[in-house]
């Protein structure tokens, strides 16, 4: 996929590791759902939150990376005002996660 300017998205490379990683997330988000509905025991349900955080952190980890890597350094070499905005995106992702 490509934005309009025909510039490839960073994470075009992994794409297919990141939806593995994703398609994860959504069995162990099933299997949470499943232990609340089997009333399991609390931490044991809150250990399974902790591993799916822990999950999503590193997608988004890697997701980031590879915005840096990609989008900001291009952006970077083509000048001023669009090196500003991406750094800003990455800022402002960056932001969320540390809030997250």
């Amino acid at each position: 996929m490509s934005t309009d300017a025909g510039h490839q998205h960073g994470y075009i490379d992994n794409k297919d590791d990141h939806l593995k990683r994703l398609r994860r997330i959504e069995g162990q988000a099933r299997g949470l759902q499943r232990m609340v509905e089997e009333e399991q025991y609390c931490i044991d349900i809150l250990t399974q939150v902790s591993a799916m955080t822990k999950a999503l952190q590193s997608v988004a980890l890697g997701l980031l990376d590879e915005h840096m890597s990609h989008c900001v350094v291009d952006a970077a070499r083509q000048g001023d005002a669009e090196a500003t905005v991406k750094i800003k995106e990455a800022t402002d992702a960056i932001a969320r996660l540390v809030r997250s």
